[in-house]
């Protein structure tokens, strides 16, 4: 009995270990595993060359590559676990599973993603990558990969003859630069992103914008405003409020002289968001009333719509005037359900029956109303896949204070955990600041020895994290704002 107590406070290497150390590994052990774990490893050009990989790239199968990669004798007489490369990836174990056991996958923006994020030779591939932009500060070759994606459309190799990508109309791959754009927005955050979206806006809409480069495209001044939008939410990820609002306004105008009221709809409830965020529920409720009044210029957009309404439940939550805000919340829900008579704007980026929840869990957790908040929260957790990684952070942050005000810090260490292993590659200032504000609200449970254990780990990743402050240096002359969202 007393030599089994004695191995049970050592690490694997001969560390002894605190009474209360639930991990079973040391600090030094946890942070190689980190080193090792956190990011692809960099391969030697030969590691192409093994065998196992010919057929994934002569089926064109990369779940086939994937078990190649993972099984390669590089990493080890074992083979990688599906449970690492799965994060890496940005989805969960058994997404990771049926990629490698079942068809092959179609979908290019994931598969340009995925080759970079392991760093596969462009010439064993089987579709282009777009040119990664020169980025100025930390990028790594994740977030490097990713902003390839959003430089440029994304388009197969076996393109139809006479249509070559340069050529393409210029709306056609506005569109495709700003949905890779969000789709990597998503999983890196705006940190990473920012520089990117103004530098396109700066060199591929403002000539056509300015009528110093030749262009047909009529709607340029919409595409300006979309894009100038997307460049307020990346800076409101990056804490700069005063920047991401300047944005937005400007953003308004270019949606007028674009004659897209849907967008324009679209970007007053951006404002309406950026100010709840604030602490300005006076100013939103103006803001959303703008934009329903937008809206009505044409015909009705239903997620544009349900989106304006949340907006304003989140005022009323403020008010407490819970009735009203539940009456809010029930017509967006009834509003998102329905069929719109036009064809919805392709610059709106979607609002759906998550985001909703989302709102939702936001403004009973202002009422206090923990319960409802919760099964909000947990809905937008269960319907957010792992590689939109920052939506369901935040629903898995608020799930964290939901458990710690109904005295239940233990789970909520389970879910906060969670998040800190599936947010470290995300370029978020807005989640980096919530993590911090977890160290406040975990405290007075610190005599739990699991809530003890979780703070150590919290302090770790955040003095590893702390870079982000400075990925936007004070753009708007103040400091990054406090998260309430």
């Amino acid at each position: 009995m007393m030599a089994r107590s004695v191995r049970s406070y050592r690490c694997a290497c001969g560390t002894r270990l605190a009474s209360d150390n639930r991990t079973g590994r040391c600090a030094g052990c946890r942070q190689r595993d980190r080193e090792r774990f956190g990011n692809p490893p960099a391969v030697p050009a030969e590691f192409w060359d093994h065998p196992d990989f010919r057929a994934a790239f002569a089926d064109r199968h990369f779940g086939c590559l994937l078990r190649s990669y993972r099984s390669h004798p590089f990493h080890g007489a074992r083979p990688l676990p599906q449970s690492i490369v799965a994060r890496w990836l940005g989805v969960n174990q058994s997404q990771l599973s049926r990629i490698e056991n079942g068809p092959a996958l179609r979908d290019l923006e994931r598969l340009v993603a995925w080759a970079g994020i392991l760093q596969v030779p462009e010439h064993r591939l089987w579709y282009r990558l777009p040119i990664a932009p020169t980025v100025p500060g930390r990028t790594t070759a994740h977030a490097s990969t990713v902003l390839a994606i959003s430089e440029a459309s994304i388009v197969p190799r076996a393109q139809a003859p006479g249509l070559p990508f340069d050529l393409q109309p210029a709306r056609t791959t506005d569109l495709a630069a700003m949905r890779s754009l969000r789709a990597a927005d998503s999983r890196l955050g705006g940190g990473y992103l920012y520089a990117t979206v103004t530098s396109y806006l700066q060199h591929n809409i403002g000539p056509r914008l300015l009528g110093t480069a030749d262009t047909d495209e009529q709607g340029v001044f919409t595409t300006a405003a979309a894009l100038t939008e997307m460049a307020g939410w990346m800076a409101h990820d990056a804490g700069r409020d005063g920047l991401a609002e300047r944005h937005f306004l400007r953003a308004v105008g270019l949606a007028r002289a674009g004659q897209d009221h849907q967008l324009g709809a679209h970007i007053f409830g951006s404002l309406s968001h950026l100010a709840h965020h604030r602490g300005d529920s006076r100013q939103a409720m103006v803001y959303a009333a703008r934009g329903h009044e937008r809206l009505r210029e044409g015909t009705p957009h239903p997620s544009v719509h349900a989106r304006l309404l949340a907006m304003q439940a989140r005022g009323y939550a403020a008010a407490n005037q819970d009735h009203t805000c539940g009456e809010h919340l029930h017509r967006a829900e009834v509003v998102l359900a329905g069929a719109s008579d036009e064809a919805p704007s392709p610059w709106v980026s979607q609002f759906d029956h998550a985001s909703l929840a989302a709102e939702a869990a936001r403004s009973f957790a202002q009422l206090r109303q923990f319960g409802a908040a919760r099964r909000q929260a947990e809905y937008v957790v269960d319907q957010r896949p792992g590689h939109r990684t920052r939506s369901r952070a935040f629903a898995q942050l608020m799930l964290v204070s939901i458990c710690i005000a109904e005295g239940r810090p233990e789970q909520a260490c389970a879910v906060a955990t969670e998040v800190l292993g599936a947010t470290r590659g995300l370029g978020s200032y807005l989640v980096l600041q919530q993590l911090d504000r977890l160290t406040r609200l975990f405290r007075p449970h610190r005599r739990s020895s699991e809530v003890a254990v979780f703070l150590e780990t919290l302090g770790g990743e955040l003095r590893e994290r702390r870079w982000l402050a400075n990925w936007l240096p004070a753009a708007d002359g103040g400091a990054p704002s406090t998260v309430t969202s």
